[in-house]
């Protein structure tokens, strides 16, 4: 699905060369978890095949379709992304179902109003019944009065809505308590597999590197320095992860 020849960026007038000639192929359905210390480049490469960074040179390729250049606007037909503050991504202001609305609508043209119907308004009571957070009832509360656990599960159900093929999640619960961020993780990968969506994941933690995803890659100083997947990931164990960094 993703191929990325020769990538890089640089930033600060090109005092921080942030990526430095990144080569990756990414075939679709696969789960990849990127890992690296601070500086190392994992979010500036999730930016930039999300488009919110371009590139200084090289190639990212979707499906064979050069997006190298676009702006994030025109990738959103495929990408959803889940950020790291569980604020970014919905509408405080509006209800939890008018969000569930706009996201149903991601990738069509938009009106002044937001309409929605009976039949909607059920499927999405369905939908978030089932994370079992008791917010099938809330469907009229604003976004904004819902803690960040409940916020950023329902933004994991929104990138669902309309045809996700890449979900690109920088860090999404690193700002949670701990049994939130388990239920947010679990959610995200039974979503993975639901809708067979090729992911990326952006963590330092390394519980999550080791139980999420199907293939690891370690980041350094703007490249990959760690490619494992299959039984390579599988036989990785927390001593030996820790000792890369």
């Amino acid at each position: 699905m993703i191929r990325i020849e020769n990538l890089q960026k640089k930033f600060y007038k090109g005092d921080v060369h942030a990526l430095k000639g990144i080569n990756l192929e990414i075939p679709t359905g696969e789960f990849v978890v990127l890992i690296g210390a601070n500086g190392s480049g994992k979010s500036t490469l999730l930016n930039a095949i999300a488009g919110n960074v371009i590139a200084d040179a090289g190639v990212i390729m979707f499906d064979d379709i050069n997006i190298t250049s676009l702006p994030d606007h025109k990738r959103n037909k495929w990408i959803s992304r889940i950020f790291q503050n569980p604020l970014a991504g919905t509408a405080p202001g509006l209800s939890v179902l008018e969000n569930f609305r706009l996201a149903s609508l991601r990738t069509k043209r938009k009106t002044l109003k937001i309409a929605t119907t009976l039949s909607f308004k059920t499927f999405v009571s369905d939908r978030i019944a089932e994370l079992n957070m008791d917010l099938e009832n809330k469907l009229d509360q604003p976004m904004g009065a819902l803690s960040g656990g409940q916020r950023q599960a329902l933004t994991l159900l929104m990138s669902v809505m309309d045809n996700t093929r890449l979900l690109l999640m920088d860090e999404p619960v690193s700002a949670l308590d701990p049994r939130t961020a388990e239920l947010v993780m679990n959610l995200a990968e039974r979503l993975i597999q639901k809708h067979k969506l090729t992911a990326i994941l952006v963590t330092h933690s390394l519980r999550d590197a080791l139980l999420y995803g199907n293939r690891i890659i370690q980041m350094a100083e703007g490249s990959i320095i760690k490619d494992l997947r299959g039984i390579e990931k599988t036989r990785l164990g927390k001593d030996e992860l820790f000792s890369w960094f």
